[in-house]
């Protein structure tokens, strides 16, 4: 299993899955991980397994994704694995029955919101899990029709949906979280990479709709971005009220969680997600959400989300508007009801069917 992702201080979705998988993996005692990274030390290996033998290639983690992606080499360190999972786009050589997992395809629906460069390395990575890999993961419907339309062999896609793993949080951690950052009123929370697909734009139009007629302030979690969605935040912050947003930048995993708990309403109207793992975070700490209709965030979300068209801010002000509004509790625990229904655990064991598709797949082949 490659567990790249996990280098970043606070790992985002890919991180997550690759360590809340591991670790229901490991719970289960049928299988024996092995974790493969790139050259560098283990420090930055949260959160994995024990159990878990990790080995590293000789190369640095850029000089190694292009050589896996262009010349198909070095082989993944180690004995030859039973099932080798390449849980990103980084896919190393074949040695082994396969599995991939394709988060999302967005490069290929809006490769204007991605750098030339990693558009082209995502077609070539895309192109080898269409040729090399015995099996597919995906995390939802919507990205397996993106994969089938992609060319890949609907017979090998797996959906196995992510699990939520929300931390508790009392009233006196919100109340602290509150304190430490000065937020008195109720919010909206949003949560996310400040990068063009996320759609920060269209919500901060959308606040200034109604932060004169409600009492709602707006926190913003997530790290820096870049390109054009970056200057639009700038922007776009300058022309509202300073005192009724609250820009936090990348936070702890403990008061990510924190945020969520105190929000009043979370907001996520990204052009497209491949699953959409902060709807399900809010939705596990009863906040009702408004998230974009006809996307992957509409078939997780369940009931618990009011669904609006994320290019309309007008659109988005009424969800907010109704987010906050008479449906607030009854939206907050059909929310709640529906985060309980993702697990790792049922995670876990559609993977572990897509490993056994893999070696069935190989078998045919050899």
């Amino acid at each position: 299993m490659t567990v790249e992702q996990l280098w970043q201080p606070v790992p985002g979705g890919s991180g997550t899955y690759i360590r809340e998988l591991a670790a229901e993996l490991a719970e289960r005692g049928d299988v024996v991980l092995t974790g493969v990274r790139a050259r560098g030390s283990d420090d930055d290996l949260r959160g994995l397994p024990g159990s878990m033998t990790l080995r590293r290639s000789r190369l640095p983690r850029a000089v190694l994704y292009e050589a896996w992606t262009r010349w198909r080499r070095p082989a993944v360190p180690g004995p030859r694995p039973a099932v080798l999972h390449a849980t990103t786009w980084a896919v190393p050589p074949r040695t082994a029955p396969m599995t991939v997992t394709i988060h999302d395809v967005a490069f290929r629906r809006s490769p204007e919101h991605f750098t030339r460069r990693g558009v082209s390395f995502f077609e070539r990575a895309l192109e080898i899990a269409r040729r090399e890999a015995d099996s597919i993961v995906v995390p939802s419907i919507a990205t397996r029709e993106d994969c089938v339309a992609a060319g890949i062999d609907p017979a090998r896609i797996h959906v196995a949906p992510h699990g939520v793993t929300a931390h508790s949080v009392d009233d006196a951690q919100v109340a602290a979280f509150r304190g430490r950052h000065r937020i008195e009123r109720p919010y909206v929370m949003w949560c996310g990479a400040i990068e063009p697909r996320k759609n920060l734009g269209v919500l901060l139009e959308a606040f200034a709709g109604v932060v004169g007629d409600t009492d709602l302030d707006l926190v913003l979690v997530g790290p820096d971005g870049w390109g054009r969605a970056a200057d639009d935040l700038r922007a776009r912050l300058d022309t509202l009220p300073a005192e009724r947003v609250h820009v936090l930048g990348a936070l702890s995993w403990r008061e990510l969680h924190e945020a969520y708990a105190a929000a009043h309403v979370f907001c996520f109207p990204s052009l497209w997600e491949g699953f959409g793992m902060p709807v399900l975070e809010a939705q596990a700490h009863g906040v009702p959400v408004v998230t974009s209709r006809a996307t992957a965030m509409e078939e997780v979300g369940g009931e618990g989300v009011v669904l609006i068209d994320p290019r309309d801010p007008h659109d988005v002000a009424a969800g907010l508007r109704e987010a906050a509004g008479p449906r607030h509790a009854a939206l907050s625990a059909a929310g709640q009801v529906n985060a309980s229904r993702y697990t790792w655990a049922r995670s876990a064991e559609r993977h572990i069917g897509a490993y056994r598709a893999a070696l069935d797949h190989a078998g045919e082949r050899a």
